[in-house]
């Protein structure tokens, strides 16, 4: 069993690595999030480093650590759709007032 407690330590394993391989391969390097949006996104399509595609486990880690190796609880995602997921997506506010202009 892989400890997960770690997190860094955890995803520079050499099991978290192919697995993530094998994730990017079945979901043909495409955004499972963006697609169901009837979108496409792939590394190609954007080539900035800011958004490119990771591979989330679908069930949290901290919560089901039993399932972190399991290709049926990962899917590939752009940072934007996995920002979103996590609700680390912030929506930044005008700083202006219109009402003064």
């Amino acid at each position: 069993m892989i400890n997960t407690g770690n997190h860094l330590a955890f995803y520079s394993t050499k099991e978290w690595k192919h697995i993530r391989s094998e994730v990017r391969k079945r979901d043909n390097n495409e955004c499972q999030g963006c697609k169901r949006q009837g979108k496409v996104f792939t590394n190609k399509s954007e080539p900035d480093k800011r958004k490119r595609l990771d591979v989330d486990h679908i069930k949290e880690l901290e919560d089901y650590p039993e399932l972190c190796l399991s290709i049926d609880n990962l899917e590939t995602l752009c940072l934007r759709c996995h920002n979103i997921k996590h609700n680390r997506y912030v929506k930044k506010e005008n700083k202006w007032n219109d009402e003064q202009w």
